[in-house]
C-alpha cells in the first residue's frame, strides 16, 4: 500500500508504546520501537509519506531529547513541506510555528535559515487566506533582507515582490503599486528587460495598474512584454 496508510495498521501499538517510553524517559527502548515504526513506514508507506516524516522527527528526539535538536527540526521541516504540497496547510503551520520559533532561539531572529522558517510560514498563512498574518511576517523578511543583503539583492527583490503579491490580496493597491515599480526597476537594471523575472515584474505591475484603474498604464506596460 503505497499511497495512503491502513488504518489500524499494526505500527500504531509499537508507535504508543514509543510514546510512553518517551514519558518516561526510557530513551532506549523509545529508539528501538521507533527504528521499527520508520522501517516499516518507509518500506510500506514510502520514503516522503508524512506518516514516515513524523516517524523520522520522533526517531531523532530519541538521539537527542531536545526538540530543537538539528535532525528533529530538519525532520519536521521536510514534514511542513509535504503538508504544505498536500494542501494540508493547517498542519503546515502547526510545524512551521514550532520551526520558526527554534530558529529564533537557536540562530537568531536575523539569520537567513530563520528568515526562510518566516518566509515559509508566511506562505502557509497566505495559503490559508491570512493574509495579515503573513504580511507582518513578510514585512519583517524584507526588512531584514534589506538590511544584511541590500536593497538591490535578488533575495531583497524576491521578498519584496511577494509582499507586494499580500498587498495585492489585501486589496492594498496602491502599496502593492509603490514595492512592485522598485522591483521592475532593479530587475530591468540588474537582469535586463528580457529576463524571464523581469518580464513576470512588468506583468504584476500592469495587472496592479488594471485593478487601480489606470489602464494606460496597464496597456502601455502590457504592450512591453
Amino acid at each position: 500500500m503505497a499511497n495512503g496508510r491502513k488504518k489500524g495498521y499494526y505500527d500504531d501499538l509499537s508507535e504508543r508504546f514509543a510514546q510512553i517510553y518517551e514519558q518516561a524517559g526510557i530513551w532506549s527502548d523509545m529508539e528501538e520501537l521507533c527504528v521499527q515504526v520508520l522501517e516499516a513506514r518507509e518500506q510500506i508507506l514510502g520514503t516522503e509519506h508524512p506518516d514516515t516524516l513524523r516517524a523520522k522527527a520522533k526517531l531523532a528526539v530519541t538521539y537527542d531529547p531536545s526538540t530543537e535538536h538539528q535532525e528533529t527540526l530538519t525532520a519536521r521541516a521536510n514534514l511542513a513541506i509535504t503538508y504544505d504540497h498536500l494542501g494540508r496547510y493547517t498542519e503546515a503551520e502547526q510545524l512551521q510555528v514550532q520551526m520558526l520559533e527554534a530558529r529564533e532561539q537557536i540562530l537568531g531572529t536575523e539569520h537567513r535559515v530563520t528568515l526562510t522558517a518566516r518566509a515559509q510560514l508566511a506562505i502557509t498563512y497566505a495559503h490559508l487566506g491570512r493574509y495579515i498574518e503573513a504580511e507582518q511576517l513578510q514585512v519583517q523578511v524584507l526588512e531584514a533582507k534589506e538590511h544584511i543583503l541590500g536593497t538591490e539583492h535578488p533575495e531583497t527583490l524576491g521578498a519584496r515582490a511577494t509582499l507586494a503579491v499580500t498587498y495585492a490580496h489585501l486589496g492594498r493597491y496602491t502599496e502593492a503599486e509603490q514595492l512592485q515599480v522598485q522591483v521592475l526597476e532593479a530587475s530591468e537594471q540588474s537582469l535586463g528587460t528580457e529576463h524571464p523575472e523581469t518580464l513576470g515584474a512588468r506583468a504584476n505591475l500592469a495587472a496592479t495598474y488594471d485593478h487601480l484603474g489606470r489602464w494606460t498604464d496597464a496597456e502601455l506596460l502590457s504592450y512591453e512584454y
